[in-house]
């Protein structure tokens, strides 16, 4: 499969390689759409290593409410933001969805615990799951509302398996994904899970929230084998998720050490067998 070329392509492929693969599966015709989206998305999880203090970070979400809702024109000079305005335009996407994406990305910026597994899988939804509809809405915009709760439960997999694999940078930063009720069920507590301390606990944390994504991941596939082909692409990058998770299984440990990534070879060993197949 040939690689296109242009600066959207260019910005996706360094910022989110799984993204980018899956939409390189998408017809030709909603390929810079998706990139727009994704790569939008790509610039905002990248806010919290750009900043020092939440308050710039704050702005900066608040520049995008402001594009996204001002009149033509006001995206004129940033790439992402012209495209992305365009492809909300072509597709007819829901600006409140952007609006909920971007107030959820707040949490980011601070280091605050996450409260709970209810609010983790808010989040995962506000975030991860929004961009799979609105890639989904892109595609067919049709069919795709059909498909909101089946996204809700991808997002959640792919969103949970993503935090898992970035544990050793967001500890680094002093952040805590893992909710406080799973830590506590645990044995330990977002301080301690921070710090170090009690690595038995830790590992328990870590294969419970594998077992979340795992739930999540199950009840996507017990519905995907009715999705329909025509966005089977906005839905590719969780087929990922079960590497990532047998990664992770693996070695608890290492997670906390070292980000958990697999061989580009299966990545794309993986997307394309499913892009052929689907979920069987």
């Amino acid at each position: 499969m040939q690689e296109p070329d242009g600066q959207l392509a260019d910005i996706l492929r360094a910022s989110d390689r799984d993204r980018y693969l899956s939409a390189l599966y998408a017809p030709a015709g909603k390929r810079q759409d998706l990139f727009a989206l994704y790569a939008f998305n790509a610039e905002i999880a990248a806010i919290r290593d750009r900043i020092r203090e939440p308050l710039p970070g704050e702005i900066r979400l608040q520049w995008w409410r402001d594009v996204l809702t001002a009149a033509e024109g006001a995206a004129d000079g940033h790439p992402v933001a012209v495209a992305l305005v365009k492809a909300i335009e072509a597709s007819g996407l829901p600006r409140a969805a952007f609006d909920n994406y971007l107030e959820a990305r707040i949490f980011d910026l601070y280091d605050d615990p996450m409260p709970s597994r209810v609010d983790l899988e808010g989040y995962c939804g506000e975030t991860a799951s929004a961009i799979i509809q609105l890639a989904a809405l892109i595609l067919d915009r049709h069919s795709a509302p059909d498909q909101a709760e089946l996204a809700g439960h991808a997002g959640c997999a792919q969103a949970i398996a993503g935090l898992l694999r970035l544990l050793a940078i967001h500890r680094a930063r002093g952040q805590c994904y893992v909710p406080r009720d799973i830590l506590s069920a645990a044995g330990t507590s977002p301080e301690e899970f921070i710090s170090g301390g009690s690595p038995a606990a830790a590992r328990r944390a870590i294969e419970a929230m594998i077992a979340l994504a795992n739930h999540h991941l199950g009840a996507f596939r017990e519905g995907a084998r009715r999705l329909p082909a025509d966005l089977r692409p906005a839905f590719l990058p969780v087929a990922l998720v079960p590497a990532y998770l047998d990664k992770l299984a693996g070695d608890p440990d290492r997670a906390l050490r070292i980000p958990a990534d697999i061989s580009e070879v299966r990545r794309h060993w993986i997307m394309f067998r499913t892009a052929g197949r689907g979920w069987s």
